[in-house]
């Protein structure tokens, strides 16, 4: 009865929606013309204009009515699915099924003013674009003659006589936190002599001055020395002698590093400074990281800063700029619509920061005036003539020949100031080098500043000095001086056909655990911060007394120091990459002991016990890792008939989400009961000791959990006889099994069947040896060849070889083969369905979740990859299709933007591989197909309708950029990836053909950050699970889900301003994404909205009552005069902003 009274209802409600759809329909289209006024003469085109935008509107909007309709037969089709599945004899599961449905089928509320952002994105047009300056650039490197990659640089002897050139003479020392030594190493052996000798030589004279950028070694040394050292440090700070330039905790590699970590580190930096030296970085300084991203540009400008440096750029780019006068340019966001994000940027025009490719055009010359290669040194000039020591008897002729560089240099920009850095890698250890490089300076400068005739005004400055004197010069010009540049600065080469697109892919094992490690450190910062205001609230001192902050503090210093451009990179020697690895391993350790006791003191009913509870570790993760070098492996949950086991799941996402847990018990015959005690339905499926072997020991048991935002909900799971679990069922192809005990195993011999499965959105095609080959989407019926394969690339017989830099193939990728086919395991269940094959070299699965929402509409691949046998090869996974997307091809950068791609043929093979953080996609006009990637690889789209994916690469010698080694350390490395398809409405392809913005749908986003941000699933101890411990069966940390385009960067707790310990406020950071409309958001199974980027701060937290909230700059330093307590947010769109928050 109570049925069929709902359903009279839900058919009424149908009829409404369809009789109100049609209403709207013809009221608008009597309303949307245009109201512009009309020309003379023209009447009769603008009739005809206006009726075909009515036809046009007439159809959007019958588009529009036949989604309303078929998401609601969608959530019939549900509603009696979910009536005949339902457990029998539960009153009132209906009509909350009911609701639920309705409630994630029409879920996705996205405000038509929210898509106007993408649509109008890129219609400003910057003088400089970089894609269009690769259109224009030969790449042919002719012979430049001294300037080898340039060209010849000719100027008159009067140029100056009206305003004199001034130079900045810029001392510097690059230090790489660890490369062909540990951090600790270097700073033995180099980095704390130079800080030693800086200290008493600056001091000798105040017109020296010296720039440092590497937070991570000034904190080291500053532990460790006296009080007047300190002070010391302090007073040249004051007086403008030392300069801190970016300030980051390390200088960052800017293609592989995510922008959670980017900003992460320059926080860890920044933070650091304002406590020990007050002291507020301006100057952006990044000299080595190889290729440069507009993100990095994005976050210094939100920091604070006003200028920034580059340097290793590719070499036919710079002789462009140099041509143009284009090396200083103010640096613009793609899909700035103002100049809100520009950033004055200066490239450094030459080969290399060192000093012979830095003081002018020829390096040969440059290097004469670097005189720490005096004759009798360590060091000489590779260009055969030494430097001399400056003497009154030859200061004349020396002076000449620097000044002739120095001018030849400023003719390549737009006024008269030149910035000359003077340094290299770890300079100035040696108290001999101040002396040397100082004093043969002085005389330099003394002599040409006492010449009238040199027209020359130069002296040693800092960065600062030399962009405050920029500023000044280009003030007396009416208009802006400076061009306005959008795009981005990869693939780098440096020479030749030596590009650098090895690097993108180097050491993947450690690039995913570095992903890994930044959704931990992220969990356990919020957890951290929320469960601190519990316990100073209930005065809970054994939590407070514990050292979490010193050991959260530690994990933020690693995870900085890994995004220096040799770590992340997999630049860095075989015993340094291990010193990065411990160091991530012992920081995920403690993260989760963090996390741990963070999550059990929220989650408990009683705050008081926690005080009294006897145990460590009171919740432990399902996943163990042994070393610093292995994979982790999922904790065994021992059952028994008599006791449940606690299983706490913790959403780090900030919106409502349904996914699936997977955890390991000892028994097949298992139950899991929800929070409210009802019992869930599980798959459950075999554990593999290898390919052929099921563990007898262990089984694999999965149910769909569905959990609030930034909520945790505690499952009970119990060993039970009488369980109606359902068991996997396993087909194998290609070869038998040995034991199979409790599953169905079927060994397919000869079968002639195809091998597919499906679930309620997608159905897949695979080959014999289990390679995916099309899938048909349920909507509309439609089969899409989406082909995997996976190639070799070798490397070149030539002299230069590729190594852990640098990409330089023998050719087009071969394909894999193998010797025999693999063996090929077919698993169906009720939660997942998926097929592994073996192949020698890589384990490959595709799976499809059978779970309504966001999981089932994308493919999850994973890879475990072994190339550990090989010599020189490179492995590639490349998914085909039939989309039509000829050259162009879109990758992110950093996690945080898209940058459209175009693969040139005029360019070698390896210039055409980018970076890619979490996505790359290819599109026509009817449908997009993403790659979305758990771990920063190398991405290409080789041919029309291809993407490639670079998965590991083990190379046997060194590709003479100092590094010494090949890779050869390859681990056994897990690849994670999720492959959407999906449907593009609306589209115009002429116009997005020529724009430089692209974003991904909101669904895409979406499924970024399930992959990124797995749901936690947590042990309570076994010695906890009497009932005296209660805890909460449901915990809500937001009121709310967020709005659909609102990322909850992070929370994370302020240092105080004084001792070791934190502050009562949070950096609390948000990012509204900018996302593409033109796709369907239907059945996303969200319960969010889109609200044009506001938020109400008082409604943020559940059980947190918000005491104040101020804007501040993205890394803390700044904050806005009138920084007043804010009760509602409004981001733009891409805008990542931090606020300071106090929770009580």
């Amino acid at each position: 009865m109570k049925l069929s009274r709902q359903f009279t209802v839900f058919g009424s409600a149908i009829f409404c929606v369809v009789i109100f759809s049609l209403y709207l329909m013809l009221d608008r289209g009597h309303l949307d013309y245009p109201r512009g006024p009309r020309r003379e003469g023209s009447f009769p085109q603008g009739q005809l204009s206006i009726l075909q935008e009515k036809i046009d509107h007439l159809e959007r909007l019958l588009a529009e009515n036949n989604e309303i309709i078929s998401n609601i037969r969608d959530s019939v089709i549900n509603l009696s699915e979910s009536v005949e599945d339902g457990p029998k004899g539960s009153p009132g599961n209906g009509s909350q099924g009911l609701a639920r449905l309705l409630s994630s089928q029409s879920a996705l509320q996205v405000d038509p003013k929210d898509c106007l952002f993408a649509s109008q994105s890129g219609s400003q047009h910057p003088d400089v674009q970089m894609l269009d300056v690769y259109d224009l650039i030969p790449f042919d490197n002719p012979d430049g003659g001294v300037w080898k990659q340039g060209f010849d640089i000719k100027y008159e002897a009067d140029e100056w006589d009206s305003e004199p050139l001034q130079v900045f003479v810029v001392p510097h020392s690059h230090n790489d936190p660890g490369w062909l030594k540990t951090f600790n190493d270097y700073f033995r052996d180099k980095t704390q002599y130079i800080f030693n000798n800086m200290v008493l030589k600056l001091k000798e004279d105040s017109s020296r001055k010296f720039i440092w950028a590497e937070i991570s070694y000034l904190s080291k040394w500053w532990d460790m020395i006296d009080i007047p050292k300190k002070e010391a440090v302090k007073s040249l700070l004051q007086n403008g002698q030392l300069e801190i330039v970016t300030g980051g905790w390390v200088m960052p590699d800017e293609a592989t590093a995510h922008y959670f970590a980017l900003i992460d580190q320059l926080i860890e930096g920044h933070q650091w400074l304002e406590k020990n030296l007050g002291v507020k970085p301006r100057s952006g300084w990044a000299i080595d990281p190889f290729g440069h991203s507009p993100t990095m540009a994005y976050l210094l400008k939100r920091s604070g800063f006003s200028h920034m440096l580059v340097q290793r750029i590719h070499y036919a780019v710079k002789k462009h700029f140099s041509l143009q006068k284009t090396l200083e340019f103010f640096w613009r966001q793609n899909w700035d619509l103002g100049s809100v994000t520009d950033i004055l940027c200066h490239m450094m025009p030459f080969y290399s920061y060192d000093i012979p490719h830095t003081c002018g055009p020829d390096p040969k010359i440059c290097c004469q005036f670097d005189f720490k290669r005096l004759p009798g040194g360590r060091y000489g000039c590779p260009w055969g003539v030494p430097p001399e020591a400056i003497s009154p008897g030859n200061v004349q002729s020396r002076a000449q020949m620097l000044l002739d560089q120095y001018r030849k240099k400023s003719k390549l920009f737009r006024t008269k100031v030149l910035l000359a850095p003077l340094g290299d890698d770890f300079r100035f250890s040696e108290y001999t080098e101040w002396d040397l490089q100082y004093r043969n300076y002085e005389q330099l400068f003394n002599y040409m500043n006492s010449q009238p005739s040199l027209n020359v005004k130069i002296q040693f400055g800092t960065l600062s000095d030399y962009f405050d004197a920029l500023e000044k010069a280009s003030e007396k010009s009416a208009q802006s001086l400076f061009p306005v540049l959008s795009g981005d600065f990869f693939t780098y080469a440096d020479r030749d056909d030596h590009y650098w697109s090895g690097y993108f892919t180097s050491r993947p094992f450690y690039k995913r655990m570095d992903r890994t490690m930044e959704s931990r450190l992220r969990t356990a910062e919020i957890l951290y911060h929320l469960a601190l205001k519990q316990a100073q609230k209930y005065k809970i001192n054994k939590f407070l007394s514990l050292p979490h902050y010193t050991t959260l503090t530690e994990a933020r210093r690693n995870l900085g120091l890994f995004q220096h451009h040799d770590a992340i990179t997999g630049t860095a020697k075989d015993w340094v990459v291990v010193d990065y690895g411990t160091r991530l391993f012992q920081s995920l350790n403690f993260l989760e002991k963090i996390i741990g006791d963070s999550a059990f003191l929220l989650i408990l009913k009683d705050k008081k016990m926690y005080q009294s509870q006897p145990s460590d570790t009171f919740l432990e993760m399902d996943m163990k890792q042994i070393s610093q070098d292995s994979l982790p492996k999922k904790t065994v949950i021992q059952l028994n008939a008599q006791e449940p086991r606690y299983l706490v799941v913790y959403n780090p996402f900030e919106q409502e989400r349904a996914s699936v847990v997977s955890v390991c018990v000892n028994s097949a015959a298992v139950q899991v009961l929800s929070d409210t005690g009802k019992p869930m339905e599980v798959q459950v499926s075999a554990v593999w000791n290898d390919a052929r072997t099921i563990s007898q020991t262990a089984y694999e048991v999965s149910f769909l959990a569905h959990i609030p935002p930034l909520g945790m909900k505690v499952y009970k799971i119990i060993e039970s006889q009488s369980s109606s679990s359902h068991m996997a069922d396993y087909f194998l192809y290609n070869g038998g099994v040995a034991e199979n005990g409790r599953f169905l195993v079927k060994n397919m011999i000869g079968a002639g069947d195809a091998i597919t499965i499906e679930n309620s959105f997608l159905a897949l095609w695979f080959d014999r040896s289990g390679l995916m080959e099309k899938v048909r989407m349920k909507e509309d019926g439609r089969h899409h060849e989406m082909k995997v394969q996976f190639l070799w690339y070798g490397t070149t017989s030539r002299r230069d070889k590729s190594g852990a830099y640098l990409f330089l193939p023998d050719g087009q990728g071969q394909p894999y083969v193998s010797l025999r086919p693999p063996l090929v395991r077919v698993t169906h269940g009720r939660i997942y369905s998926e097929v592994t094959s073996f192949f020698e070299h890589v384990t490959h699965t595709v799976r499809l979740y059978n779970v309504q929402g966001i999981e089932r509409q994308s493919v999850e691949v994973s890879n475990i990859v072994d190339i550990r046998t090989v010599h020189n090869r490179e492995i590639v996974m490349r998914i085909s299709s039939k989309i039509n997307s000829q050259n162009r091809f879109f990758t992110d950068l950093n996690g945080y933007q898209i940058q459209p791609r175009r693969t040139m043929s005029k360019l070698p093979l390896q210039a055409n591989v980018y970076p890619m953080s979490t996505m790359a996609y290819i599109q026509d006009a009817e449908h997009r197909l993403t790659l979305l990637s758990a771990q920063s690889l190398g991405t290409a789209s080789m041919a029309s309708g291809q993407i490639e994916v670079f998965m590991d690469r083990r190379l046997m010698q060194d590709d003479n950029r100092g590094l010494g080694q090949g890779v050869h350390d390859n681990k056994i490395t897990a690849n994670l990836f999720r492959i959407l398809l999906e449907k593009r409405n609306g589209v115009n392809t002429e116009e997005e053909k020529k724009s430089p913005v692209s974003y991904p749908s909101l669904l895409s986003h979406l499924t970024s950050s399930f992959l990124n941000h797995p749901f936690l699933p947590m042990v309570l101890s076994a010695k906890l699970s009497s009932p005296a411990v209660e805890l909460l069966s449901e915990l809500h940390l937001l009121q709310s889900s967020l709005p659909c385009d609102i990322h909850l960067v992070n929370l994370r707790t302020i240092q105080s301003k004084t001792g070791k310990d934190y502050s009562d406020e949070a950096a609390l950071i948000l990012h509204r994404k900018g996302f593409d409309c033109q796709f369907s958001s239907r059945g996303t199974g969200l319960s969010c909205s889109t609200t044009q980027g506001k938020m109400s701060v008082p409604k943020l937290f559940n059980k947190f009552a918000v005491e104040s909230l101020t804007l501040s700059s993205l890394s803390l330093m700044h904050s806005p005069p009138d920084a007043q307590n804010i009760s509602d947010i409004t981001l733009s769109p891409m805008e990542i902003s931090t606020f300071r928050i106090r929770l009580r």
